[in-house]
């Protein structure tokens, strides 16, 4: 699916990401905690096609990323919404870019406001929504290009806490519906234990992956109850309190 080999990438003569090695297969989701300037949004960045690596190898489907491909949706921190569009068709955009006829693209948009909980939203434009609300669109418009994978750069953290709870279980229930594997990175450790089917931990100048956590329970509507959860965060605040 996504094979990401000995990648190292460097600015101003400094290098940020060391020989770092990751898969992503099918139906998967990874999270990735670092600290600011460890090189995660650059790593997305790669990922996406936007940057390339100075050296290692980026692989997705088994094609070299190069340059942006359709196939690969990324949700960025600040939404990322044109606010002189409506919020249909922000959601239509990429569809619109792919030359999907204007008919299709329109149903497409509306049918993904609607699973997001913003039908009749449609005609406002992102300047009157709230933080939550554009983030569901930056969602929408993420889901309406059919993307076989989806990346995403600390996508709520500019949120407050119940609205940030409430679209983390949007984004897992979307995730059990359509599949499509994500690699998403934050701050927060809470976030990353609820999020991630695997967890990476990024430290270190230049950064490397410093820790691999498993989640077992991933995906348990009542995860955040059990003990289980708040015993992976203890892990995880742990480790990162030796390597950060």
């Amino acid at each position: 699916m996504l094979k990401i080999s000995n990648v190292s990438k460097g600015f101003n003569g400094k290098l940020v990401l060391e020989d770092l090695s990751l898969e992503l297969e099918p139906d998967e989701t990874i999270v990735i905690l670092g600290p600011s300037g460890c090189g995660k949004t650059t790593l997305l960045n790669m990922i996406s096609g936007m940057e390339k690596p100075d050296a290692g190898h980026i692989e997705f489907n088994e094609l070299t990323v190069d340059s942006p491909s359709t196939q690969i949706a990324f949700i960025l921190q600040d939404f990322g919404l044109l606010p002189w569009k409506t919020v249909l068709n922000n959601v239509a955009l990429g569809l619109k870019i792919k030359g999907v006829a204007k008919k299709e693209r329109t149903e497409i948009a509306r049918r993904q406001l609607k699973d997001l909980g913003l039908q009749g939203r449609e005609k406002d434009y992102p300047p009157v929504l709230s933080g939550g609300e554009k983030q569901r669109v930056a969602i929408a418009r993420a889901y309406a290009s059919d993307p076989k994978l989806l990346l995403m750069d600390e996508p709520f953290s500019s949120l407050d806490a119940i609205t940030r709870e409430n679209l983390q279980d949007t984004l897992l229930s979307t995730w059990k519906t359509t599949s499509v594997p994500y690699l998403l990175v934050t701050h927060s450790v809470e976030e990353a234990v609820f999020l991630g089917k695997r967890i990476l931990l990024l430290s270190g100048s230049p950064s490397r992956i410093t820790g691999v956590f498993l989640n077992e329970d991933f995906g348990r509507p009542d995860f955040r109850q059990t003990d289980a959860y708040f015993r992976l965060i203890r892990t995880i605040r742990k480790q990162m309190g030796e390597s950060w």
